[in-house]
């Protein structure tokens, strides 16, 4: 295991910056790949699956290394939405209108700006989304519930990606 001592700091944020682009990088050639051979439709449900066991893991680290609650609500999700992969690489925007809502915007998605810099129509990820996102914040605590807001291929819209809105039951 590489160990990080003696890197500076500003080359440790390179580090994590750089790790982030290529887990990206490579969550795209996959999906790519899996589309040249079996189709978008196939794709689609291969990474909605991928997906639905990624996200369960990855909220289940940050909950054990940043040491959040067990049912810490919506506070407990801001937090962790914040250690997400996703956020190295994407601008988002987390805001809370009332004690029992939280609302996430994806700002900039670089899968999308992406898409959109090469002409090309913006990637149908709300089903994936809706697996993605739910299962997220079930694992941060299974009473929040998950609501799309807008993702594609909802109308484009310039101002966000996708917005999802969480709820404590």
């Amino acid at each position: 295991m590489l160990k990080y001592n003696g890197f500076s700091r500003e080359d440790l944020i390179k580090i994590i910056e750089m790790h982030a682009k290529n887990w990206l990088a490579h969550d795209g050639c996959w999906f790519l790949a899996a589309e040249e051979r079996y189709g978008m439709e196939a794709a689609i449900e291969l990474d909605t699956r991928s997906w639905e066991r990624f996200t369960v893991a990855e909220a289940a680290r940050i909950k054990k290394e940043f040491n959040l609650p067990e049912n810490g609500g919506l506070d407990t999700l801001a937090e962790a939405l914040k250690y997400r992969i996703y956020a190295t690489v994407n601008e988002q925007e987390i805001e809370r209108p009332a004690p029992d809502r939280l609302v996430f915007t994806m700002k900039d998605c670089k899968v999308q700006s992406t898409r959109r810099r090469k002409r090309l129509p913006d990637f149908p990820c709300k089903r994936v989304g809706v697996v993605e996102y739910s299962g997220f914040a079930a694992t941060i605590d299974p009473r929040i519930k998950t609501a799309c807001l807008h993702c594609p291929p909802d109308e484009r819209r310039e101002d966000l990606y996708c917005q999802w809105e969480f709820t404590v039951t």
